[in-house]
């Protein structure tokens, strides 16, 4: 599947989350499936907790932060100096 048709699986409603990105309108935000992700569980043990989530509801929320990270600046916590 596309990114474009990804994406398409995260919404933002302004009395969910405070507006913050959500799988299909569900009260799951893309935040705790990278979350999830971030702490090591595989897609199939988030799969096994979310019967209704599929597996391209977890590739979207990839997606999606690696749009939002292509967009952002970070500052490194430190400067490394040259040898």
């Amino acid at each position: 599947m596309d990114e474009a048709r990804l994406l398409q699986r995260i919404s933002v409603n302004p009395q969910i989350f405070g507006g913050k990105p959500i799988i299909r309108g569900r009260r799951l935000a893309v935040e705790h499936i990278l979350g999830m992700l971030g702490a090591g569980d595989t897609p199939e043990t988030i799969l096994a907790g979310y019967p209704w989530l599929e597996p391209d509801d977890i590739q979207a929320c990839l997606v999606y932060a690696r749009r939002i990270v292509a967009n952002e600046r970070i500052e490194p916590l430190t400067i490394d100096s040259a040898p």
